[in-house]
Parts: C-alpha cells; structure tokens; sequence
C-alpha cells in the first residue's frame, strides 16, 4: 500500500511540476492574492477526476480517437496563443503590484474561472499526462493497491497546487516594479507561444 501511493504520488508531481499554462496562470493569481483557495481546490479536483478516469481505463479511450485529440491539440494550441496575446499586452502597457491587495490585477470571477477551464482541459497534454500516463500505470495496480496509487497521485496534485498558489505571495516583495512585471509577462508570452508551436507541429505532424 506504501509503496504504491509513494509510486502515485512520484509520478505525479515529476509531471506536474513542469512549468505549463496552467502552472503559470496559477501562479499569477497567487501573486495577485486572487481567488487562491478556490483555484487550488478546482485544480486539485480536476486533477483527481482525470486521473481517476485514467486508472479506470479512460486513458484507452482517448489514445483510440487521435481524430479528437488532434481537433483538442488545434484547440489548445488557440487558447495558449490568446493567453500568450493577453501576457504581451500586459507586457507593453506595463503595471506593478502597488496596493496590498494587487486589486489592479485581479480578473473577474467569470474571467478567471474561464480561463482556468480552458487552460486546465483545452490542453492535450493534460490528458495524455494524468488520463494516459498515470491512467496506464495506475491500471497495473488491482483492488486497494489501485486506490493507494490514485491517493497518492492525487495528494501530489494537492501538495503542488496549495504550495504554488499560497507560496507565490513570497515573490510579492520582488514583483512590484512595473520592469519586474514586464519581465514576467514577457516570460510567459514566450513560453505560451514556444507550448503551442509544439502543440501544433505535433498536431500537422501526425495529420
């Protein structure tokens, strides 16, 4: 039982951990002090259910329609670009965390749960990832060793997620000069438009 939620719990953080869409919207809303607990919440859960589908045996699902993946890669790589364009006009407008509050850049409830959503289940990694890869390993475990695994998947996605979100608040004293901002949203747009090359190369490279 030990043994497998150590083996859950290693496999999912050595994929969530790498810095993606998601992570990085994450972040900036706990630097802005924005909707935390709810955020680390709805990720932690839709974490748990993808992967749970995934050791169900979803995961045989998905990979069997590369039809509807490939139209999923299409999508994501459209919504990593509007989040890449959004990241660039923050850039050139230029802002700083001023207030304690960061009210400044706080989205709308409706905005920010928009964008988690898309992010979180318009991206084909995310699938491949916890529905696929964890799904796949966690389907070679049978009856309480099964739901050791999953616990253990799952509580990775718990440690990062709440760690993330509530720790970003120690790079508030960094992160109040608008050049510091610029340089931050600079980084993303960078890493938002490389994710959807990526994305798309993959998708016209298997048409």
């Amino acid at each position: 039982m030990i043994s497998a939620f150590s083996a859950g719990f290693g496999l999912s953080l050595s994929l969530i951990v790498a810095l993606g869409a998601q992570n990085l919207f994450l972040l900036r809303m706990g630097l802005a002090l924005a909707y935390r607990l709810p955020l680390a919440l709805a990720a932690t859960l839709s974490d748990g259910l993808l992967m749970a589908a995934g050791v169900l045996g979803f995961g045989q699902v998905v990979l069997a329609y590369p039809e509807a993946l490939r139209g999923l890669t299409l999508g994501g790589a459209v919504m990593l670009c509007a989040y890449g364009a959004g990241a660039v006009r923050r850039a050139l407008r230029g802002e700083a965390l001023h207030d304690e509050d960061g009210a400044e850049r706080i989205p709308s409830p409706r905005g920010a749960t928009l964008t988690f959503f898309a992010i979180t289940f318009l991206n084909p990694h995310v699938y491949l990832d916890t529905v696929g890869l964890v799904g796949a390993v966690g389907s070679r475990f049978s009856g309480p060793t099964q739901g050791a695994f999953l616990a253990g998947a799952v509580s990775a996605s718990a440690v990062w997620f709440f760690s993330l979100i509530f720790g970003a608040r120690l790079l508030r004293p960094f992160l109040r000069t608008t050049r510091a901002w610029r340089l931050l949203d600079s980084a993303i747009a960078l890493i938002m438009f490389s994710l959807a090359a990526v994305l798309l190369k993959g998708a016209f490279a298997s048409a």
